[in-house]
């Protein structure tokens, strides 16, 4: 008797491109064996986000003996903040093992780094209609200070230029026709 044998799936883009929202569609209707790997993070949690669900929520030092002992995937810094996220071998090699196609919503430095390890992933670039589109949406979400916001700013148009090292392409105009075709990529 064979082993399951799983997939991975790494989706990436700039911040605020929708991937989120996307995903959670493709997952509630595409019928595929999917599980979305969950992020570790040494951020604090925002009103409504759950330990375990939205992200594993790391008290710095915890984190960063993890790094040290090689528990992670991939894990970065982000934005200069002091903020750290990453994703743990230990939940993508189980659900591997038990044949789930892994799928890991991550940016593109964490996005290129899996790819070193495991380049049969299949990767998935989303972006946005328009750099103008992607400003108003970081702008929508009210999260963040203006500096935070230019950071994040920045980072995306660094990002966006990334979108050729990732076999699929996304965009992520119009809801509906974006779930279409990553459906379609992914099955």
């Amino acid at each position: 008797m064979s082993l399951p044998v799983g997939k991975i799936i790494i989706v990436s883009g700039p911040s605020g491109v929708g991937k989120g929202t996307l995903l959670k569609r493709v997952f509630a209707e595409s019928g595929l064996p999917l599980v979305l790997s969950v992020s570790a993070t040494t951020r604090k949690s925002r009103p409504g986000e759950i330990d375990g669900v939205h992200y594993r929520f790391l008290e710095a030092t915890d984190f960063e003996n993890r790094r040290k002992n090689g528990e992670f995937l991939e894990c970065f810094e982000v934005f200069a903040t002091g903020v750290w996220y990453g994703t743990l071998k230990s939940d993508v090699e189980n659900a591997l093992s038990e044949g789930k196609w892994v799928v890991l919503e991550i940016d593109v430095q964490g996005a290129l780094a899996v790819k070193e390890v495991y380049p049969d992933a299949l990767t998935v670039f989303i972006k946005p209609k328009s750099v103008e589109v992607l400003k108003e949406r970081l702008l929508g979400r009210g999260t963040e200070s203006e500096a935070a916001m230019n950071r994040r700013l920045e980072t995306a148009l660094k990002e966006l230029e990334h979108a050729g090292q990732f076999q699929f392409v996304v965009i992520n105009d119009d809801l509906e026709t974006a779930v279409k075709e990553l459906t379609e990529v992914l099955a």
